[in-house]
């Protein structure tokens, strides 16, 4: 059993290289085609480095794996058993040679025509198919053995050639078909994801524009049903432009999300936005009896729009303000870390469950839930990923949520680092 002994070790091998190649494979889902012939070349390598070799000229390996599933899977037969004919010819140019140069040659020819049709047939069936073929080849290459004048073909030598491959081919193929479907399952949540996302996209822009297209309708409508004085005129058209370009704004809100709108930039004091934020909805805080503290830090300047990033905030705060309706504290902080520049915004409200905090910024036209996350939080999402940053969320039900908003710094002023984000 020494020839079996040693191909179930260079099988073995060649598990160990499919695992990696598989593993990436599923990672990336559409991996470069030099990365797949690389893997196989890789692997026809390693059965000639170690394949057994009980006497000069006669070599044991699985070399008809690699090919094989190269051939029929991924369409580089023809490459892999040119490679192979190459590589064996250094071993000697001898009656082996031959042998390999008669089957290999005939197999590069049968994996083009193969593939095609291959690849069209359903999994299970091409399980069977290439097992089949091995099974075939294995055989053939038992009968052409005795061309070879020192081959014996024993018991260990028949088990050799048609068990040990044929095994191989079964696992190598079984593997790939589970790789491949776990990709397609990935492709098709994916595709629902979408699908799903661009249902509640466009339920929330018929959501939001409905009503200022409306109201703009119902004045035109009073413009042509009834005989006004220029006034009233004047007063109505003002009325429509002023609904028309609400819906501008949502449409503009909705491009922001989907980052195909762009503004010119510029340098944006953070500090400085956040207390002309806070002043402007101070009437609104009141009104819920909600007190705002802040800890500025210094923490200098970012790069974006400001009218979005202040948006942005407006959004956010607001939302704080109407999760305490029996009143309370919002806390807004600033500080570097690193060289991104962070925003603290925590609020005493009623919180959010793990599920809410997954669906946060997502496109939902429905905003009446316990923080509002509608069309406000899915385009201060947008605009933070537009200006490079990212939003980190922390709730619980009934202990409030904290927002960390995350810029990268314009300057690296490293003062007063904090240590905000060890609980992150």
């Amino acid at each position: 059993m020494e020839i079996t002994r040693h191909l179930l070790f260079n099988l073995s091998l060649l598990l160990v290289i499919l695992f990696f190649y598989l593993m990436w494979l599923e990672r990336r889902k559409n991996m470069p085609k030099f990365i797949t012939i690389g893997s196989f070349i890789c692997s026809i390598f390693v059965c000639f480095l170690f394949s057994y070799q009980p006497i000069p000229y006669v070599s044991y390996d699985l070399r008809l794996i690699p090919v094989l599933i190269g051939g029929l899977y991924f369409g580089i037969g023809p490459l892999l058993t040119i490679i192979v004919i190459i590589i064996r010819a250094f071993y000697g140019i001898d009656q082996g040679f031959f042998v390999g140069l008669t089957i290999y040659g005939s197999l590069t020819f049968l994996l083009i025509k193969l593939h095609p049709w291959f690849i069209r047939q359903h999994p299970k069936r091409r399980i069977s198919f290439s097992v089949s073929f091995a099974i075939i080849f294995s055989l053939i290459t038992v009968l052409l053995l005795p061309l070879i004048e020192w081959v014996s073909l024993d018991f260990d030598a028949l088990f050799a050639y048609i068990v040990v491959p044929t095994l191989g081919i079964f696992i190598f193929s079984y593997s790939v078909e589970f790789s491949l479907k776990n990709i397609r399952l990935y492709n098709r949540v994916i595709d629902s994801e979408k699908t799903v996302a661009l249902e509640q996209m466009g339920a929330a822009i018929a959501h939001e524009i409905r009503n200022p297209l409306t109201t703009a309708i119902g004045f035109v409508q009073l413009l042509q049903e009834t005989e006004v004085d220029q006034t009233k005129n004047q007063q109505y058209l003002s009325m429509v432009k002023q609904e028309l370009d609400a819906a501008e704004l949502i449409i503009k809100d909705y491009l922001i999300y989907s980052r195909q709108f762009t503004e010119q930039v510029e340098e944006i004091d953070v500090n400085q936005e956040l207390n002309h934020v806070l002043r402007t909805l101070r009437p609104l805080a009141e009104e819920h009896s909600v007190n705002f503290y802040t800890s500025y830090l210094s923490v200098g300047t970012i790069i974006g729009n400001a009218n979005k990033f202040r948006q942005c905030l407006s959004n956010i705060i607001k939302n704080g303000i109407e999760s305490m309706p029996l009143g309370g504290s919002l806390i807004v902080c600033t500080q570097l870390h690193q060289s991104n520049v962070i925003i603290e915004i925590k609020d005493k409200g009623t919180g959010m469950s793990k599920e809410q905090l997954e669906q946060l910024g997502k496109p939902y036209y429905l905003t009446g839930g316990p923080k509002g996350t509608g069309l406000s939080m899915m385009v201060s999402y947008g605009i933070v990923r537009a200006m490079k940053g990212s939003i980190k969320v922390k709730s619980e039900i009934g202990n409030g949520t904290t927002f960390l908003i995350i810029f990268p710094s314009n300057h690296f002023i490293r003062k007063n680092i904090g240590k905000i984000l060890k609980n992150y």
